[in-house]
């Protein structure tokens, strides 16, 4: 019984998934992660995997969509208890900073009441929250069921904290992205994340001011919701500072996730400016687009993209470096075309038709370990 959303009309479910044909053990599964699509606009990872799983035929329940941090916990909790009755397995998303607490406290609930958990890792900041309390990480994942991350980044560097470990990439639909094979490109720049401090939103306007003059068809749209953190507002100010007008640059706030690929289809080059990452989708649906993707070189952004062969990648937060990157694309004969069809060809890897499978093959197995007494005694015995 997954929780009902408005989003869920938006989305076409493949009904030729693979899942669909496959015999694969069905229980009920308990979701713990930052639902809040629903409350403040943000569609996540979790809300796709959700869907994805709810239209394979698990019975899905999912916590929380509350905005408030302090409800959010109090919810995961309330309804890991009210509701154990209602799911066998259990998926927890884990996150750094203040944020791990409530996994922390939820995976403690779970073992209590004897329910298996996976654990996923998030974040390009949660090596250097494992260098400051290793000694919490490695008791969180030490004592769940099974442990998957969304990049060969994170697998890595997380291996030292446990070794037994499953990469289970971020996916997406790649069929309701429309691939377009940039031949000629125009001066037509996108970006889209949230607008927070670690995505350092200002980069790209200094890169625009680089090139304006040069590129005077240039324009660069601004799309995502502002995380209240005074990044939207020094990212305009930036704008102003440096005589960008709206001719170089627009803002959008958030738009619905049925809009994205006919945002990205209006222009040719992606900018990614973050100091902290992972395996953000939006690069993903940049790649599955055909787009010419420019982004800073942080966090598991090289083990996903591969510099000179369907990105182009620059240390973080230097302005120079992206400015020549965007200006290789347009002007550097077949560039443009070799970056956008290499990044499609990688990107369909991440289909959910290749994804899904591995996820209900890893419930059901992490259901069927879980259900034994002496491995479900174990667990409630370590608290």
């Amino acid at each position: 019984m997954i929780e009902t959303k408005s989003w869920m009309d938006e989305c076409k479910l493949d009904a030729d998934n693979k899942s669909a044909s496959r015999v694969v053990e069905k229980h009920g599964v308990l979701m713990v992660s930052n639902f809040l699509l629903a409350s403040v606009g943000t569609r996540g990872v979790c809300d796709d995997l959700a869907l994805r799983l709810a239209s394979a035929g698990w019975p899905v329940l999912t916590t929380s969509s509350r905005s408030n941090r302090a409800a959010r916990l109090l919810d995961m909790l309330r309804t890991s208890w009210n509701r154990r009755h209602l799911f066998d397995v259990a998926q927890v998303d884990v996150f750094s900073g203040p944020a791990f607490l409530w996994s922390e406290l939820v995976c403690l609930l779970l073992r209590q009441i004897g329910k298996p958990y996976i654990l996923t890792l998030h974040g390009g900041n949660l090596p250097a929250f494992g260098r400051r309390w290793s000694w919490r990480l490695r008791r969180q994942l030490r004592l769940a069921a099974a442990v998957t991350t969304p990049s060969r980044y994170l697998f890595e560097a997380m291996r030292p904290y446990r070794r037994e470990l499953k990469l289970l990439p971020n996916s997406l639909d790649v069929s309701a992205f429309q691939f377009r094979l940039r031949h000629d490109v125009s001066p037509r720049l996108v970006w889209l994340r949230k607008f927070h401090h670690l995505y350092n939103p200002s980069l790209a306007p200094r890169t625009v001011a680089l090139l304006k003059d040069e590129f005077p068809e240039l324009h660069l749209t601004m799309i995502g919701p502002d995380k209240g953190d005074g990044a939207l507002a020094h990212t305009q100010r930036t704008s102003t500072e440096l005589g960008l007008s709206a001719r170089h640059i627009s803002f959008q706030s958030t738009i619905p996730a049925s809009q994205v690929p006919c945002e990205l289809e209006k222009s040719d080059i992606f900018l990614n400016t973050t100091n902290f990452d992972n395996t953000p989708v939006s690069i993903l649906e940049a790649m599955a687009g055909g787009m010419c993707i420019v982004s800073t070189e942080v966090g598991g952004i090289p083990f996903l993209l591969e510099d000179g062969y369907d990105a182009l990648l620059v240390p973080p937060d230097e302005p120079l470096a992206m400015a020549r990157a965007i200006r290789r694309i347009l002007t550097e004969p077949g560039l443009a075309q070799q970056l956008s069809f290499n990044a499609r060809r990688k990107v369909e890897e991440f289909d959910w038709s290749k994804i899904l499978p591995q996820w209900e093959d890893l419930l059901a197995g992490v259901y069927r370990l879980g259900s034994g007494s002496q491995t479900r005694s174990s667990w409630t015995k370590e608290n």
